[in-house]
């Protein structure tokens, strides 16, 4: 069975209750992954963990290296990403301490981010008209619904680019489009998954109303951070669950998304290319 990757974001730096084998400094062509990638086991399953902004959190969303995390859990093995992350309610009925498993992205970042490995000689358009693997999706869900919180399944993660929060009129424009949730990290990472053939789900956890709200009319640093605390004990007990519900093998099409997606004929891609994304595209390009 592959590993099971986990991605922790704000207030989740550590995954308690499960046995660390070693801590591993893993080196990649696109720089520097956010941290050391913590290796370990639960209940006879391998694991990933990655805190994603570095365990002291340093790292703010624009400046994440992406590529380098997700080059790094392919490198070591990872089929499946649950990404634990803070968001904002855009709605209503996803109240605060709910968690949330969306199953669309929208981007508003302004593109400083390197969203994709594919460039300098090589060319891929990988179909992402459903971005988030449902498989896994409806494993994460149960999961959360098995440990008795609150969870929504569905509806859409805009990405705004951060680290600043949103103005009202952005809050209010989101809303009538009826985006779910808010965040500034996720869509990022669901396209590099897709083009490494990882699959990829969210686990999205609910600190505020964003600025939208008449009685959340300030969206608070203090307000956020004691919502988080209160969310991460509970996002540590579904990812255990998680980990004991997650089938062995994949069956969905995430594990073959980029068989027809690359353009390029292979004989026109440099050498230090092919060798650059071996462990992204190697059976394809070489």
């Amino acid at each position: 069975m592959e590993s099971i990757g986990i991605i922790g974001g704000s207030g989740l730096y550590k995954l308690d209750g499960i046995k660390i084998k070693e801590e591993a400094e893993v080196s990649t062509p696109f720089g520097k992954p956010s941290d050391k990638f913590i290796i370990a086991e639960f209940e006879g399953k391998d694991v990933v963990f990655l805190p994603r902004h570095d365990k002291r959190h340093t790292i703010n969303p624009t400046e994440i290296n992406y590529r380098a995390n997700i080059y790094g859990m392919k490198k070591l093995g990872v089929g499946r990403i649950v990404s634990v992350t803070a968001c904002g309610s855009l709605k209503e009925e996803y109240k605060p301490l709910d968690f949330v498993v969306p199953m669309q992205f929208v981007d508003r970042t302004n593109q400083a981010r390197k969203q994709t490995f594919f460039d300098e000689g090589v060319v891929a358009h990988i179909a992402f008209a459903h971005p988030v693997c449902e498989n896994l999706a409806r494993v994460v869900y149960s999961s959360a619904e098995k440990k008795g919180v609150t969870v929504h399944f569905g509806g859409t993660y805009v990405n705004m680019e951060g680290p600043q929060f949103s103005t009202l009129a952005e809050s209010n424009l989101y809303r009538s489009m009826g985006f779910g949730i808010i965040g500034m990290t996720n869509m990022t990472e669901a396209r590099l998954a897709r083009e490494a053939e990882i699959c990829y789900s969210t686990l999205a956890a609910v600190t505020d109303y964003d600025c939208w709200h008449q009685t959340h009319e300030t969206v608070t640093v203090e307000m956020i951070i004691a919502n988080l605390q209160k969310n991460v004990e509970n996002s540590k007990e579904i990812i255990k669950e998680i980990i004991r519900q997650m089938p062995e093998k994949r069956v969905c099409g995430c594990r073959e998304a980029l068989k027809y997606a690359i353009i390029t004929d292979k004989q026109f891609i440099p050498e230090e290319i092919k060798a650059k994304l071996k462990v992204i595209a190697g059976k394809y390009i070489n």
